[in-house]
């Protein structure tokens, strides 16, 4: 990667954040996602449009990936583990068709078209994962949260959210250069899933003493940075033991979500991903070559034909997902429209396979457009069937599937 001298990376800076906030303030006001609008303006900023945006500097990149860990560990902080016990087999029904439908549509449909194994593999594993952020803020907006479709949404896209990091952890794996065997995969989920559990089992039974032995420390935004030790170095850890990095940060915001200190934690965490969470967002948008798209071109026509392709294996794979659970008497469609938006996950995926290799910059292109088009059509669709049918709550307290105060902003708007 090039060097970046400081007084051009402040420059770089200023248009990465401006276009990230106009950006997200004009999609708001036409009722879409703010990352949305981060998106477009990484594209409009970027190699596409106005070429103000280079994100071949290594500080930009770096920058890129704490910006990454800021928001895994935000989600891992919004996520209730006793939430997902709460909504049972209907969302978990709902969360492994959610994933495994669509990775074999998607699979299948880029073997068809005559790519590599590992390139129809990354490709079917940017459509596993579902946007947490965004579907809980179109259900908070129609105060739908306490629905039962609501709920069993919430459930399914946080569970999706961990299958997701697990084949994203496999699917490193893979692009480092392992066979595309049963027992490689097998092995790389099962370090994933051990990571995963080991982490929360010993992570559960050491934070009261981690508590404690820090509640000394009696200094101005003690926790947060507490909290950011901890994500960086189970990251660290999570790649060290063979795993994706984001793994191990998602882990910290699980365990540290049982912390007496989260409302200061979340606030410090918030505050500090309206700088970052932005700058992975502009980023992405800016890698982003619509020039690769060109129709006239080979390659241009692969690329527009693998997004095409990809954006209608993503939107049947979730809508069916809505109907896994046959005994659920509710409104199957909601739930599966609830399901459709990738969102900041979906770029997480896309980019990985563009930085490893897996994708060059027509196939990050049309998968990039992928995760644009669902999260675009997702709310809409969601207003428009929750608002023509009467709101159907269930009369148990719902309070674990708040989201946390912030924590929603730095996941939806940042």
């Amino acid at each position: 990667m090039e060097h970046l001298e400081v007084s051009h990376l402040f420059a770089m800076l200023v248009v990465m954040l401006g276009a990230a906030k106009i950006g997200g303030a004009l999609a708001k006001r036409i009722g879409q996602a703010a990352v949305l609008g981060e998106l477009v303006g990484g594209v409009i900023a970027g190699q596409s449009g106005l070429h103000l945006i280079n994100t071949s500097y290594e500080t930009i990149h770096m920058l890129s990936e704490l910006g990454v860990i800021i928001l895994l560990l935000a989600i891992g902080l919004e996520t209730d583990l006793r939430m997902l016990v709460r909504v049972g087999a209907t969302s978990m029904a709902v969360a492994l068709v959610g994933v495994v439908l669509p990775f074999g549509l998607g699979y299948a449909a880029c073997r068809l078209m005559g790519l590599t194994d590992l390139v129809a593999i990354m490709a079917g594993a940017t459509l596993t994962a579902t946007s947490v952020g965004i579907t809980a803020r179109v259900l908070a907006d129609l105060e739908r949260l306490r629905d039962v479709e609501g709920q069993i949404i919430l459930g399914a896209a946080v569970l999706d959210d961990i299958l997701g990091l697990v084949v994203l952890t496999v699917v490193t794996g893979l692009a480092r250069g392992d066979s595309v065997t049963v027992l490689n995969v097998a092995t790389t989920a099962g370090i994933a899933f051990g990571f995963l559990g080991a982490v929360i089992l010993l992570g559960t039974l050491l934070m009261p003493w981690i508590t404690r032995a820090t509640a000394a420390i009696d200094l101005p935004g003690t926790a947060t940075i507490l909290a950011l030790i901890m994500a960086l170095g189970l990251a660290w850890l999570a790649d060290r033991a063979g795993s994706a990095m984001i793994l191990g940060a998602f882990a910290a915001g699980l365990l540290l979500a049982s912390s007496p200190r989260l409302h200061d934690i979340e606030k410090g965490i918030t505050s500090l991903g309206h700088f970052f969470v932005p700058l992975f967002f502009v980023g992405v948008g800016a890698s982003v070559d619509l020039h690769a798209l060109d129709p006239a071109t080979a390659e241009g026509r692969l690329a527009l034909l693998v997004g095409c392709i990809l954006c209608v294996t993503g939107v049947i794979g979730k809508l069916f997902a809505g109907y896994a659970p046959f005994w659920f008497k509710g409104n199957k469609t909601v739930i599966g429209v609830g399901m459709i938006p990738r969102g900041e996950v979906g770029l997480i995926f896309a980019q990985m396979g563009l930085s490893t290799g897996v994708f060059n910059e027509g196939l990050f292109t049309g998968a990039t457009l992928m995760v644009l088009v669902t999260t675009f059509i997702a709310p809409p669709l969601l207003k428009c069937l929750l608002s023509a049918r009467p709101s159907r709550r269930t009369t148990e307290p719902l309070e674990p599937l708040e989201p946390l105060e912030g924590i929603e902003d730095l996941v939806t708007e940042a």
